[in-house]
């Protein structure tokens, strides 16, 4: 095409402005869905969206982990903007708009408080939680649930990383009096998963080993939970912890002039255990 067919532009209309800055970004989001806004953001759908918020919700988690304010705001931004992303899809839909979720979720913080907007008693962050599971059940058992009776388990999405949702479930079905009484057992049911997942490696049955090393992951979140340790942060502690060694042997390799995939085990180990008395462990 030559330059003097090629199309003319359109005026292009200034960002929206308002006093109030969240009115501002649902502004700026109806404009880029309209039909002369950004082609990208009128593709989208609440499914193809949905990579974006767990994303987002992960980077506001390591920004707190790093202790980084600045880097905070930000993601909180990005992840409001997913909010107000979804809202502007379901109006246009006729479904919902963002004013519905932020009047729903106000309404739902004034039911499940009413030892503050109400006249419940309420003096300790245990019967705080106690009321607010027994609010939960009640609004669960008003609502359409696909023909099933109402669960224990009912509320922890399917969609939580593994070792959360294993923890959520545990605690639940746990409120209800199915636990062990003392940590003696925890231990013991540990022990045999391990020795369950050996003898199913010796059968060598993908499948039940797979079955088996599940198990043994329940069980160990189990442990977690009467060690009052979380075991996402905990595995994630290691994983910083083993990203802070090996970039200390990369390190180390590059000044001995090579590299690690040029070393021996041997030798990459010497610097493993170099590395664990180099600098202060992540925390």
């Amino acid at each position: 095409m030559s330059q003097e067919s090629a199309p003319t532009p359109g005026p292009r209309r200034p960002a929206p402005e308002h006093a109030d800055p969240f009115r501002r970004l649902v502004a700026i989001m109806e404009r880029l869905l309209e039909p002369d806004g950004c082609p990208w953001d009128r593709e989208q759908s609440h499914t193809t969206l949905r990579p974006y918020v767990i994303e987002e919700a992960y980077e506001v988690c390591e920004a707190i982990d790093a202790g980084d304010w600045n880097e905070l705001c930000g993601e909180l931004g990005d992840l409001g903007l997913q909010i107000v992303f979804h809202g502007a899809l379901a109006r246009r839909a006729g479904r919902f708009d963002v004013d519905d979720v932020y009047t729903r979720i106000c309404e739902k913080l004034v039911r499940r408080h009413p030892h503050v907007f109400g006249d419940v008693e309420a003096d300790d962050s245990g019967t705080v939680l106690r009321n607010w599971e027994r609010i939960k059940r009640a609004e669960r058992a008003g609502k359409e649930n696909g023909g099933r009776e109402p669960s224990v388990l009912d509320g922890v999405p399917a969609a939580l990383p593994a070792l959360q949702r294993a923890q959520r479930l545990q605690g639940k079905a746990a409120k209800v009096g199915f636990d062990w009484a003392s940590i003696g057992p925890v231990w013991q049911k540990v022990h045999e998963e391990i020795d369950e997942l050996r003898q199913e490696h010796d059968r060598l049955d993908r499948d039940r080993i797979e079955d088996e090393l599940g198990d043994l992951f329940f069980a160990l979140v189990n442990l977690a939970r009467f060690l009052d340790v979380d075991p996402e942060q905990a595995l994630q502690r290691t994983n910083r912890k083993f990203v802070r060694r090996f970039h200390y042997i990369e390190r180390r390799a590059r000044e001995l002039g090579t590299a690690p995939e040029h070393m021996t085990l041997e030798e990459m180990d010497r610097l493993w255990e170099e590395a664990k008395t180099a600098a202060p462990e992540p925390t």
